[in-house]
C-alpha cells in the first residue's frame, strides 16, 4: 500500500526565521568567494616599487618615442657651494672722509654729490684763520730776509775800507743766515696749506694775504656723501665730514651667516653674487676678512667680500644672491632633471632601456643640482643609456594606461 506523505506547513514565524538563515549563508559565500568587493576600486596610489621587487617596464610604440629623449649617463662636476643672501656696500678701505687740516669756514664747496673726481681735484674752499697767520709770517720773514741781506752787503762793503769791525760783519752775517732760515720754514709752513709755489711767490712779491684754503680730494673717486655748506664752520676730524669720497672700482659684499654655517666660511674663497638688476650676469670675488666675534642676539658672523667692479655697475644697498665655494668640486655620475620622475613617497625614479623600444624603471637616490643635472648617487652607472628627457611621460603610461 502506498503511503501518502502530507506536505509540512510552516507558520509564519518559522518561515521568517528561514529566511534570515538563508541570507546569513548566501552573505558568507559572497565575502569568502571575493565578489562582495567593489567592481571598480580606482588605480592604487603612486608610489616606488620596494626595492627587492622586479622593476616595472614600458614598452613604447614608434610613434611614442617622439616623446622622450634617450641619452648615454655621464658625469659632471658639481661646485660644494653654501648659498647665502647679502648686501653690496662700498669699501671702507677705499672710502675717505675728507676734513680740513685746519678751522674755518666754508667758502665754496661746488662739487656736487654722485659727481666723479681726481685726486688733487678741489673739493671745497674756507677762510682760514691759521692760513693768515702763516702768510702773514711769511710776509715778515720776507722783509726780514731783505733787511738782513742789504745790512750784510753794507758790513762787507764797508768792511774792506776798515769802516766796520770784525764783530760787526759777523754779526751782520749771522743774522742773514738767520733770516734766510726763517723766510725757508715760513715758506713750507704755507706750502703745508696746500698752496703751490707759484702761489706762495706770488704772496711773496705782492705782500698780500690770500685767506683761502684749498681742501683737495685724496684719493680718485665719486663722491658719496656731502655736507659742506658755505658759511659752515668746519674743525680738523669735527664729524660729519663736508665730503666722503669712495673708491668704486672695488666694493665689499657684506653678508651675516649663521653660527652652525661660519666654519664654511674662509679667507680667498672665491664668491659667485648675482643681482636682480642684472639677471643672468655673475659678479665673482673672494672672501677678504671674516669678522672677529659673532652676534650674541642673531648668532651670526659677519663675511665681508670683495668683488671687482670696473664698470661701477653694483651701487651700495643692492640686494646679492651669491654662492661660496667650500671645498673641492666633486666629479660624479649625472642626470638631467627632466629624465628623473618624483614619487610621492619622495623617492626618484629615472627609466634605464638597451634597445630603446622597452623601458625598465629604476630608482635613484639624488644628491645636489646644478645647471639643469641631478647628481646620481645610486641607481644608476656611467655609459648606461637612460631617458633623459620625459620620464614623466613614462610613469604616466605606467600608473595610468591610455584606455583601448
Amino acid at each position: 500500500m502506498k503511503i501518502m506523505k502530507k506536505p509540512i506547513r510552516l507558520d509564519k514565524k518559522a518561515t521568517a526565521v528561514v529566511a534570515a538563515i538563508a541570507a546569513v549563508v548566501c552573505a558568507t559565500v559572497l565575502l569568502k568567494s571575493g565578489s562582495g568587493q567593489p567592481a571598480n576600486p580606482g588605480p592604487p596610489p603612486r608610489q616606488g616599487p620596494a626595492s627587492n621587487a622586479s622593476p616595472a617596464t614600458v614598452t613604447l610604440e614608434s610613434n611614442q618615442l617622439n616623446a622622450i629623449k634617450i641619452g648615454t649617463v655621464g658625469t659632471y662636476t658639481f661646485p660644494v657651494e653654501s648659498p647665502a643672501v647679502g648686501c653690496i656696500d662700498y669699501d671702507e678701505d677705499l672710502s675717505v672722509q675728507v676734513f680740513s687740516s685746519y678751522q674755518g669756514k666754508i667758502i665754496t664747496a661746488s662739487n656736487k654729490l654722485g659727481d666723479d673726481v681726481k685726486k688733487g681735484q678741489p673739493l671745497y674752499t674756507i677762510d682760514s684763520p691759521d692760513l693768515v697767520q702763516a702768510e702773514s709770517t711769511l710776509i715778515a720773514a720776507v722783509a726780514a730776509n731783505i733787511l738782513y741781506s742789504n745790512e750784510l752787503v753794507r758790513a762787507k762793503a764797508l768792511y774792506g775800507t776798515n769802516g766796520v769791525a770784525q764783530r760787526e760783519l759777523e754779526q751782520a752775517t749771522s743774522d742773514a743766515n738767520t733770516a734766510e732760515g726763517a723766510l725757508k720754514a715760513a715758506h713750507d709752513a704755507v706750502r703745508v696749506f696746500g698752496k703751490t709755489e707759484d702761489e706762495i711767490n706770488q704772496i711773496e712779491a705782492s705782500r698780500k694775504i690770500d685767506p683761502v684754503l684749498v681742501v683737495p680730494s685724496p684719493i680718485s673717486g665719486r663722491i658719496t656723501a656731502k655736507f659742506a655748506q658755505p658759511g659752515l664752520l668746519v674743525q680738523p676730524g669735527s664729524v660729519p665730514a663736508p665730503y666722503i669720497v669712495s673708491e668704486l672700482s672695488n666694493v665689499w659684499l657684506v653678508v651675516n651667516v649663521t653660527e652652525s654655517d661660519s666654519p664654511l666660511f674662509q679667507v680667498g674663497l672665491p664668491v659667485a653674487a648675482h643681482v636682480m638688476a642684472y639677471p643672468g650676469r655673475i659678479f665673482e670675488g673672494e672672501i677678504t676678512r671674516l669678522g672677529t666675534t659673532v652676534d650674541p642676539n642673531v648668532h651670526r658672523l659677519t663675511v665681508i667680500c670683495e668683488i671687482p667692479d670696473p664698470k661701477r655697475e653694483l651701487r651700495p644697498g643692492m640686494v646679492a644672491n651669491f654662492t661660496i665655494v667650500v671645498a673641492d668640486p666633486i666629479v660624479s655620475v649625472a642626470i638631467p632633471t627632466t629624465g628623473v620622475d618624483r614619487n610621492s613617497d619622495g623617492t626618484f625614479e629615472s627609466w634605464v632601456t638597451v634597445d630603446r623600444h622597452v623601458f625598465a624603471q629604476r630608482r635613484v637616490k639624488i644628491g645636489m643640482e646644478r645647471d639643469g643635472r641631478y647628481q646620481v648617487l645610486e641607481g644608476l652607472h656611467a655609459g648606461e643609456l637612460v631617458v633623459t628627457e620625459g620620464a614623466v611621460f613614462l610613469s604616466n603610461i605606467l600608473y595610468a594606461p591610455p584606455a583601448d
